[in-house]
């Protein structure tokens, strides 16, 4: 029986998963899933060898924009291809998905999970396009992320207090549209941070406790001290977007090759970019996999 368990997570591990099926188990676990954007073959590469390196689960993901760089069949061939090579389960996700089109664009290329980005629609239009979201979703079994309150932009320079998902908000907004998982606005927000980062742990406890088994996101995960990392997971959080520290890892590294050297090949070029952005994914991973201690 040992042998027949072990045959069949293997099996599940080199095909694409749905998150809800990853974000499950580490619900149970208490602890969280690393999801890490990808724009190319060198950034995919860096994240295939941080979680083989520390045998973890793993979210990859796109948005449109790098969908429209590289072309939506080409991504879903390099995740798929990248799942049979990561030893443990992963899916590919779509990261604020602006529209119903590009969702059901996404569902029918072979993504395995989905973001519908309704945060700045007013309340019950939010409810209502996560809700058509989720019954087309569902139907190929793919899971799918709403966004509560309005993750901002640091270069907005506002207020973003004033956009926090509200706890009786979030249980209205899971109930009635059925999602896998939630991103919430709790002091993260996306690109460098200028200044201290500030999350509302109460707040997000308060949203934990009204969402029950529903998993959180904590969206900006750029930059956050690792101390309040471990601090959300504790409080919750079951997923943490990482994109812009990949990114800035990626092309200072690049950069560097190029000024130090006059080599053509790219493949050395880049080669020094992908144990930079390895370096920076496996981080992530290792405190979203040490959890809740």
């Amino acid at each position: 029986m040992l042998i027949e368990s072990n045959a069949a997570q293997t099996e599940i591990a080199r095909s694409l998963v749905p998150s809800r099926e990853i974000l499950r188990v580490a619900g149970r676990e208490g602890r969280a899933v690393a999801a890490l954007n990808f724009y190319n073959a060198e950034t995919l590469r860096a994240h295939i060898n941080a979680a083989n390196e520390l045998k973890a689960p793993l979210i990859l993901q796109t948005t449109e924009l790098t969908i429209d760089y590289l072309g939506i069949d080409l991504v879903v061939s390099m995740a798929q291809a990248a799942a049979r090579e990561i030893t443990r389960p992963a899916a590919l996700h779509l990261d604020h998905g602006a529209s119903f089109e590009i969702v059901r664009k996404c569902v029918d290329a072979g993504y395995s999970s989905v973001m519908i980005d309704g945060s700045k629609l007013p309340f019950e239009e939010n409810i209502d396009l996560t809700k058509r979201v989720v019954d087309l979703a569902r139907a190929s079994g793919v899971s799918v992320e709403g966004e509560l309150g309005h993750v901002t932009q640091n270069a907005d320079n506002q207020d973003i207090s004033r956009f926090f998902t509200r706890p009786d908000d979030a249980q209205r907004f899971v109930a009635e549209t059925g999602v896998d998982a939630l991103a919430v606005a709790v002091g993260t927000a996306h690109g460098f941070y200028k200044g201290e980062v500030n999350i509302d742990f109460e707040r997000l406890r308060e949203i934990r406790d009204a969402v029950g088994d529903t998993a959180l996101v904590l969206h900006g995960g750029s930059g956050v001290p690792d101390v309040l990392l471990r601090e959300a997971i504790r409080s919750g959080i079951r997923k943490i977007n990482v994109g812009t520290e990949l990114k800035n890892a990626f092309t200072l590294a690049v950069k560097r090759s190029l000024a130090d050297s006059d080599e053509i090949d790219i493949r050395r070029t880049f080669a020094p970019a992908i144990a930079a952005v390895q370096e920076v994914s496996t981080a992530k991973i290792g405190v979203c996999m040490a959890g809740e201690n």
